[in-house]
């Protein structure tokens, strides 16, 4: 199949690619050799950017699948562990290959010693973003060993010491934060309960996990670990394609999911819940929501390219009153939460707008009752996004048809001009 584009009367066919499910894409490479003309498309909502097995999004459904399998029956029956070695392999495990997975993951959660002074050169008042930031980016300085990225052992290495120490890493930006030791990892529990006690726990005691929340948290991990060609993956891929080494890429996709756009949205729908605080306050805020003249928004609602429910939100809404139940927590923000997702799921308003409840309207709110500030909240999808993120940047290296990234621009500035002397300048 073929479509035609035709300019100044002079046509020319461009060839037309089917995936295994989705909308078909036009092959455009060929449009400025053949017609001299770029496309425009701002923001590349319409722009297929690199041909992708990983992870599909059919957001007019609510659909969200990592190498064909439904989120939600990842969510509710696998590890995130299990689920890294399918973003990262193209299948789930068999018991074998899933424990040589654990074994070398859990080798690898040490971060070398004099990391610890990297850590020291921040103020105490760093955004746990900024350490990160900093401190991954700096990892291709303490493991030469793996940044060479044309050897695939060399990436398979690198890809798992970043799953394994990206829980460390954010852990230990915790830790500074509140002016209490470090902790080292204990290879006898699971990626998730080692974060949870690298976080929260103190070498004068012995930390206790609480498997509803352990649970609650990988439920967290999974599903943020890929979506798609969003804006941090799409950075990952950009510097990757430079040829520079995985620790400066996934540096890059932690810099560009800090912004409140993006990774800082489930802080700000948590806020949100707040400043309403209790559910009969809710029609003030809708009222509100919709006066075009009034700034106030409606965040954790709606997404870029879910138009329905999306499936992530699911999940942690039932997540949510499992964990609050469980630690005891009355919270009127639950409360509230529950009540503005059933006003507007009933209200034409929304329902014509299409603005469902995301991941962030409920995933606030479970972090919050965990016990972590809200300044960790990005940090935390970080450190899952990084299993995504790396499995992209390995199916970029692999892709045979991947080049640097080039995107044009519709110029608009001053044509040619003449430069003119300082002293003759009116």
């Amino acid at each position: 199949m073929t479509a035609t584009i035709s300019i100044d009367g002079k046509g020319a066919d461009y060839p037309v690619h089917a995936g295994s499910i989705g909308p078909e894409v036009i092959d455009i490479r060929k449009l400025y050799g053949n017609t001299g003309r770029f496309t425009y498309d701002p923001g590349f909502t319409s722009t297929a950017s690199c041909e992708s097995k990983i992870t599909y999004i059919d957001g007019d459904q609510g659909v969200l699948l990592h190498r064909g399998y439904p989120i939600e029956q990842l969510a509710e029956h696998s590890s995130f562990l299990e689920v890294a070695y399918l973003l990262l392999n193209g299948e789930l495990p068999n018991q074998k290959e899933h424990d040589e997975f654990k074994y070398l993951i859990t080798r690898h959660t040490m971060v070398h010693e004099q990391l610890a002074t990297f850590y020291r050169g921040f103020r105490r008042d760093a955004h746990p973003m900024a350490i990160m930031c900093g401190v991954v980016g700096a990892l291709s300085a303490f493991y030469h060993d793996s940044t060479d990225i044309h050897d695939p052992k060399q990436r398979e290495i690198a890809c798992h010491r970043l799953i394994a120490k990206m829980p460390t890493i954010a852990a230990m930006a915790y830790k500074y934060s509140v002016g209490q030791p470090f902790l080292y990892p204990k290879n006898s529990l699971s990626y998730t309960g080692n974060f949870l006690r690298m976080t929260f726990g103190v070498p004068a005691e012995e930390y206790e996990i609480n498997p509803v929340v352990e649970d609650a948290l990988d439920k967290i991990f999974i599903l943020h670990a890929d979506h798609e060609q969003n804006a941090s993956t799409s950075t990952v891929r950009l510097a990757g394609s430079s040829g520079a080494n995985p620790f400066a890429c996934i540096a890059a996709g932690i810099a560009c999911l800090w912004g409140p756009a993006h990774g800082g949205a489930n802080e700000a729908a948590l806020e949100m819940l707040r400043e309403i605080g209790r559910p009969e306050r809710i029609p003030e805020y809708i009222a509100r929501a919709k006066n075009k003249d009034d700034p106030f928004r409606l965040m954790g609602f709606g997404h870029r390219v879910y138009k329905n429910y999306d499936p992530r939100a699911k999940v942690l809404g039932a997540a949510a009153t499992k964990v609050l139940d469980t630690l005891g927590i009355s919270d009127p923000v639950l409360d509230t939460a529950r009540e503005l997702e059933r006003i507007a799921l009933s209200d034409d308003y929304f329902i014509e707008k299409k603005l469902y409840p995301n991941v962030d309207f409920y995933s606030g709110i479970i972090l919050s009752a965990i016990g972590f500030p809200t300044s960790m909240f990005t940090a935390l999808f970080a450190l899952a996004r990084t299993t995504g993120w790396i499995a992209q940047w390995t199916e970029m290296m692999e892709d045979t048809d991947q080049r640097i990234g080039r995107p044009r621009q519709l110029y608009t500035g001053h044509g040619p001009r003449d430069y003119v002397p300082l002293a003759q300048r009116g």
